[in-house]
């Protein structure tokens, strides 16, 4: 489903402030894989999203999404493949527009825009029951506007948005970062309901070492723009904290630092 070929990127080439983010980056994910991304401080786990995601181009390489070279397609082109979540929950939603309005804009994704804009009656029933999945009561407030909701609230609304069309690969950049514990453990349960009921490829970068063993099937670990573990099935299963930890240092030959990580 993602096929990722000797990407490299560098940012401010040439000055002072040159940085690699990647440096020959290969990753293949199959149909249905649920991978988890995990590293330090500037590792490239945000800027290898991003590069799928076509916000920035890549200096070399190749990036194949089900077959499809979008090596060079813009960030526009790219979304009819994608599904995105945000670290901020104000990003991924229109703050002014209802509810039922955001969700009309994410259900039309891909199809060609006309002068046709009214919502009936089966469109509402539909919001109304996909809506009740969230099980946070925003089926009964359609025509709320998105900036009155709660953090948790909008991120929820974000990720229902975000794979409505089934998208051929799910992006989860630090989607719990900005919440509380238990609104960050009710969004991450949602995570796993659409991706294992839909049968979504998907990749949720994050900055917790617990998170990241306990979801997905697949776990990899980045550190200089590479990955430099990757582990799955039963091996995944029986991974600690620790374990990690004696890992990168093992393969790296430097500690974890990463200050969040270490920390949650």
């Amino acid at each position: 489903m993602l096929e990722i070929k000797n990407v490299y990127k560098t940012f401010n080439p040439g000055t002072i402030n040159e940085k690699r983010a990647l440096n020959g980056l290969n990753l293949t994910l199959n149909d249905g894989d649920f991978v988890t991304v995990i590293g330090g401080n500037g590792a490239g786990k945000s800027t290898m999203l991003n590069m799928i995601a076509g916000v920035y181009p890549v200096d070399s390489g190749a990036i194949t999404i089900d077959g499809a070279d979008v090596t060079r397609l813009p960030e526009h082109k790219r979304a009819a493949f994608l599904g995105r979540v945000f670290q901020d929950p104000m990003m991924g939603t229109a703050a002014d527009m209802w509810i039922e309005e955001n969700l009309a804009l994410a259900a039309r994704r891909g199809q060609r825009r006309t002068l046709k804009w009214a919502l009936n009656t089966a469109e509402r029933k539909y919001f109304r029951e996909i809506l009740a999945e969230l099980d946070l009561g925003l089926e009964d407030r359609l025509s709320t506007k998105v900036g009155l909701l709660s953090g948790g609230q909008r991120q929820a609304l974000t990720l229902l948005m975000a794979v409505m069309k089934k998208p051929k690969l799910l992006l989860l950049d630090e989607h719990t970062a900005a919440l509380d514990p238990k609104t960050a453990a009710k969004v991450l349960a949602l995570s796993d309901k659409f991706i294992e009921e839909e049968h979504l490829t998907a990749m949720m970068v994050t900055h917790n070492m617990k998170d990241a063993i306990a979801h997905g099937n697949r776990l990899i670990m980045m550190n200089n723009g590479k990955i430099i573990l990757d582990i799955a099935g039963e091996d995944k299963k029986r991974l600690t904290v620790d374990d990690l930890l004696e890992a990168f240092t093992k393969s790296s030959g430097t500690e974890f630092a990463n200050d969040r990580a270490l920390l949650s």
